[in-house]
């Protein structure tokens, strides 16, 4: 995986790279598509929602520029896959899911192969988790309409905001939002693909 699809398209973050490698993505997914989970795509999970390709799991945590010792959010927990790769990046990892069944498969994984410092969270997601703020990194992992309010009041002095915004169904671009001296910088890093987030920032059920 790192060598076909991740470092010939410019992940060269040695630390993201670590632990791409070391996170069991087959895990992450169901038993029919095990032999599929290597591959550089988006795999289904259930309710319409997928894992994203590792591609755009790496790439995001290459640009959320993780030293370690941050604490961090994640939007949309999904299978946990992404959890436990950010596990492996910083010190604490908060990730929010909005099904709950999500929830309790991810929790049982991340129990499971001892991602002990990942903290799931029930909620809506375009509102953050207001009680584990201030973050240094939110990582959003679906396609938003604009850039959800809470999220830039949850952020720290120079904290990072990594998402995609743009149309429900036709793709979005990514951004990552810097926050300096009390304003947002933008920086355009590219298109992608992800299923909609849902909810006021986003898009309805």
């Amino acid at each position: 995986m790192l060598a076909q699809h991740l470092q010939p398209r410019g992940i060269d973050d040695r630390r993201v790279l670590d632990a791409m490698s070391q996170v069991p993505r087959e895990k992450f997914v169901s038993l029919d598509q095990q032999s599929l989970a290597y591959n550089d795509c988006a795999l289904p999970i259930g309710y319409n929602q997928t894992i994203s390709q590792p591609f755009t799991v790496a790439y995001m945590c290459q640009a959320a520029q993780l030293k370690g010792d941050e604490n961090v959010l994640e939007v949309g927990t999904g299978s946990g896959y992404g959890a436990a790769v950010l596990s492996l990046l910083a010190s604490e990892v908060h990730t929010v899911e909005r099904i709950p069944e999500f929830k309790k498969q991810a929790t049982e994984r991340l129990h499971r192969f001892g991602y002990s410092n990942v903290h799931i969270h029930t909620a809506d997601g375009n509102q953050g988790v207001q009680e584990a703020a201030p973050y240094d990194v939110i990582i959003v992992t679906a396609g938003a309409a604009s850039l959800p309010e809470p999220y830039r009041n949850q952020l720290k002095p120079d904290g990072r905001i990594i998402i995609p915004i743009g149309t429900e169904h036709t793709g979005q671009t990514m951004y990552r939002f810097t926050l300096k001296n009390g304003e947002l910088s933008e920086e355009n890093l590219g298109a992608f693909t992800f299923v909609p987030l849902i909810g006021e920032y986003g898009w309805p059920v």
